[in-house]
């Protein structure tokens, strides 16, 4: 059995007639003898208003309460898919992940999908269905639906794959992984291929076109992943452990501004109070991203570091436990900027380079962390754009006119 696993996300299937577009196109790869698993994201904004309307009820829903409502958007889009996939003339069949026993593990909005049961899928297609899946979404051991962030149907489409030992593809709005984000950098390049570690780090770093934790399962399991354009013949880009042997030093560039830098001044240099405060802070399962610290004054310094606007909230709460509410700074005015490039590894000056941009154009560089293959900062949102440009044009990420 030749399984395909597709993904389609939430504008692929945002209107009626895209779903049965979606629907001809599936029933098209069927006809040429694949078994085909489809997983798809709830419709169009269907997620964000449904977190608005949560909103209207309370600032800071529940939130078991918040993984159930949010569910219910690729409960719908799957559905229709089926039903449009059935009045076209082809067996479907829909499920949910508390039908296919999708398990998961951790906290509600952040669940990692730990097993599932493919025993159903395996059937319904021996008797010949498409079978479509609700992406983003699992089932705990309590019982309790639960979603896997923002994003996550990647991640479904990826660990099914792996159970069925099919390929995996995952069709979106834009045709391809590019080396920054068009809506920023109008001439940036498309890649053909991208290599795993690559596509983990600008998945992390902002980029919007997959979902890290889906790269990461990908690598794990060697998956190669085809993303590309919903419903069209236009060659898309292969993640995977590519071989190309020209390797340049810089491959992509990410930006973020869903990131806030806290900083706590004139905390104890007692590493164990250090040690206790992002202990506290690990423990909600906040992902701190950059962190910097002063030389010691007077055995007391101040501590910067990043975090998810999301989390700010339960950041708050822990800090002011720590630290008088006078010694907590956020600075909301930052971009999260990064450079990502395998070939860092064996080439020198790329970060001296990317500064010494900075500082002829007059950006100012707020924060540095950087690995060894990205270099990130952090600047004033207004030098985004900025940013961009030149770095595209100094990397050579702009496709040629």
């Amino acid at each position: 059995m030749n399984i395909v696993v597709q993904k389609y996300g939430g504008s692929s299937v945002a209107t009626s007639e895209k779903i049965k577009k979606v629907a001809e196109t599936v029933i098209a790869r069927k006809e040429k003898g694949n078994s085909m698993v489809v997983v798809v994201s709830a419709m169009g904004d269907t997620t964000d208003e449904l977190i608005s309307l949560a909103k209207e009820i309370t600032e800071n829903p529940d939130k078991r309460e918040m993984d159930a409502l949010l569910s219910t958007g690729e409960m719908v889009s799957s559905a229709m898919l089926a039903m449009a996939v059935n009045a076209m003339g082809h067996k479907a069949v829909s499920y949910s992940a508390y039908q296919l026993n999708i398990q998961t593990r951790g906290q509600y909005g952040k669940a990692l999908i730990k097993d599932m049961d493919i025993t159903k899928i395996v059937e319904s297609l021996e008797e010949d269905n498409i079978v479509i899946v609700a992406g983003f979404q699992g089932v705990n051991d309590l019982g309790d639906i639960t979603t896997l962030g923002r994003g996550g149907s990647d991640t479904s489409a990826v660990a099914l794959a792996y159970k069925l030992k099919g390929s995996c593809e995952i069709y979106t709005d834009v045709d391809g992984i590019y080396a920054c984000d068009p809506r920023k950098l109008k001439s940036a390049k498309k890649l053909s291929d991208i290599h795993y570690e690559e596509m983990l780090e600008l998945a992390s770093l902002g980029a919007q076109v997959m979902h890290s934790r889906s790269v990461e399962l990908a690598e794990k399991y060697n998956i190669p992943i085809y993303v590309g354009l919903s419903c069209s013949d236009i060659k898309g880009t292969i993640i995977g452990g590519t071989n190309n042997m020209e390797t340049k030093a810089v491959t992509g560039i990410a930006t973020s501004n869903d990131d806030i830098s806290i900083t706590v001044k004139n905390i104890s240099s007692d590493i164990n109070i250090i040690s206790e405060l992002f202990g506290k802070i690990g423990e909600r399962k906040i992902n701190i991203d950059m962190i910097s610290q002063t030389a010691p004054i007077d055995d007391k310094v101040n501590i910067s570091f990043t975090i998810p606007k999301e989390d700010v909230s339960d950041c708050m709460e822990i800090l002011y436990q720590l630290a008088c509410k006078e010694n907590i700074i956020i600075d909301e005015d930052i971009t999260k900027f990064s450079i990502v490039g395998i070939g860092m590894k064996t080439t020198s000056g790329v970060a001296g380079k990317m500064f010494r941009l900075f500082s002829e154009n007059n950006i100012l560089v707020k924060m540095i962390t950087t690995s060894e293959i990205r270099v990130t900062c952090t600047i004033k949102r207004e030098d985004e754009l900025k940013a961009i440009d030149i770095t595209g044009e100094a990397f050579n990420l702009k496709a040629s006119i």
